[in-house]
């Protein structure tokens, strides 16, 4: 750390009431690359980290085995069948809505809050639910969906794309936010830090990314591109550069705060170059987070890997791209932790023949694919947060 990053993250402690602890930069195999210790006051300064104090104690798992779940789950009656999902298996972590995929806030923030006109009543006593996640130790990770944001595309409509005099959508009624724009990156980590003093030991990015097809249309919609109005790179790189700098500019404003960063990203990005439509290079994004989460739920993948039914091979097709992955990410000098996410759902649209019934042994064949590749972290996605039973977690 120089000496003028550990003059401003001191400054903004010494602003603070709450008290600070260190934390060291040491990369374990199975954590994420910072680790979050006590105080030490042997430590040396270069190689302090800080993080603000939000007197929750939680623990890293082992291994982070983790569900996701909505706002509404995480406030109402499932959270106590999820909970207790957790206490009887292996899984030990939720990754829970904070802002979700419309672009609301899924509790009420305080009435001062620069966020409480999007605070929607789901999580009642966000603190209470905290404190028994912290009593079960179940790893908190809150969600966040950055640029997939009708409502504050409502809000700001200069900060989104417009197609003649509206704001445009896609084909399922949605509204995006402009990458390019400063003002939506404050916006989205100012989110990010207020989850982190809740409580959060991890945040998640989730649609760090421009929408789909977007190279179809970059040229007809009106949008600004900020800071990168005057590049003289092509749109393909500016839209990399965006989204990148997004990633970069998220953790460093986390760091204070002492959360481990993750992205979730499309698994295909990583047989790419990169996915210059969308922005997503996978490599430079993963150069600035502790996790990266591949969704590589087998439906979701045309004919790839030489298996032309993806959702009927799942131990196939998981298999097959945590190799490239891994591969992938080997070339990097300080590469973050893979923790893909898996699909506990059935994706009837597929259509007969080319899906299956999901159970316990299509979720165990993923698992134990990303075992045998050494990947021993990963998330479940249900988007109903109705999870298979009886499934065994560990391999």
């Amino acid at each position: 750390m120089n000496l003028l990053k550990i003059a401003a993250v001191s400054f903004l402690l010494a602003s603070s009431s709450s008290a600070a602890v260190a934390k060291d930069e040491r990369t374990l195999a199975n954590q994420p690359k910072r680790e979050h210790l006590p105080f030490v006051r042997e430590l040396p300064e270069e190689m302090a980290r800080f993080k603000f104090d939000t007197g929750h104690e939680f623990t890293y798992p082992d291994a982070v085995k983790g569900v996701y779940v909505t706002g509404h789950s995480a406030g109402g009656e499932k959270f106590n069948q999820l909970t207790q999902l957790l206490d009887h298996t292996d899984l030990n972590a939720m990754v829970i809505d904070i802002k979700d995929d419309r672009g609301n806030l899924t509790y009420l923030p305080e009435e001062g809050s620069t966020y409480h006109g999007i605070g929607k009543p789901y999580i009642k006593d966000p603190a209470a639910m905290l404190k028994t996640l912290e009593e079960k130790q179940i790893y908190p990770i809150a969600r966040v969906v950055v640029f997939k944001d009708s409502v504050l595309a409502a809000m700001k409509p200069e900060w989104s794309f417009k197609e003649g005099n509206e704001i445009w959508k896609n084909g399922r009624n949605e509204s995006f936010v402009n990458p390019y724009l400063g003002e939506v990156w404050d916006y989205n980590v100012g989110i990010a830090i207020e989850a982190a003093k809740l409580g959060f030991q991890e945040i998640q990015f989730d649609y760090v990314r421009f929408p789909e097809g977007f190279e179809t249309r970059d040229t007809s919609l009106n949008y600004s591109k900020g800071q990168y109005e005057t590049s003289s790179s092509t749109n393909i790189e500016s839209r990399i550069s965006a989204v990148t700098d997004f990633v970069k500019y998220a953790e460093e404003k986390l760091e204070p705060y002492g959360v481990n960063v993750s992205v979730d990203i499309f698994g295909y990005t990583a047989t790419l170059p990169e996915a210059p439509g969308i922005g997503q290079n996978f490599s430079r994004i993963s150069e600035h987070v502790d996790v990266i989460s591949s969704m590589i739920y087998p439906s979701h993948w045309t004919p790839y890997f030489g298996v032309s039914k993806p959702d009927l091979q799942p131990y196939e097709i998981v298999s097959a791209y945590t190799q490239l992955e891994k591969a992938k990410l080997a070339e990097l000098s300080d590469p973050p932790l893979s923790r893909p996410w898996l699909q506990d759902f059935t994706a009837t649209w597929l259509g007969p023949g080319n899906y299956q019934v999901y159970g316990k042994a299509e979720i165990e064949a993923q698992i134990r694919a990303l075992s045998d590749n050494g990947i021993n972290e990963f998330l479940l996605w249900n988007s109903g947060n109705k999870y298979t039973g009886d499934v065994d977690y560990t391999p």
